[in-house]
């Protein structure tokens, strides 16, 4: 009797053991991928208009030009305090510059969403 040595170790004789082809062939999904198709069965992604879209740009750009000129205000102030050797007073304006850069953050969220919306 001759047994076939090519087949005797093969996964896509053996039962239950899917065909190693069909996995290499199907792509299988990363769970990033996964996890994005969950969330928009139970939250489907709102589309933007272009008028939407030209609103979120004109709000970003705004508010990276309100952020810019407050960090150029308070860096000048921090480093004139530093100068004269009060560095409380440059920690304080670098507190400051945290606080209103992520008040001015959240404001520009709050203005987007609206926009969403």
């Amino acid at each position: 009797m001759m047994v076939d040595r090519d087949n005797r170790n093969r996964a896509d004789n053996q039962p239950g053991r899917p065909d190693p082809k069909s996995l290499t062939q199907s792509k299988m999904k990363s769970s990033y991928e996964l996890a994005m198709e969950r969330l928009n069965k139970v939250a489907p992604a709102n589309k933007l208009t272009s008028a939407q879209k030209q609103q979120l740009a004109e709000l970003g750009s705004k508010y990276a030009a309100k952020i810019a000129g407050r960090e150029i205000a308070l860096r000048d102030e921090m480093a004139k305090a530093k100068v004269a050797g009060d560095l409380e007073k440059a920690e304080m304006l670098q507190q400051q510059l945290v606080k209103e850069r992520k008040a001015l953050q959240i404001e520009l969220e709050g203005k987007k969403e609206l926009v969403r919306n």
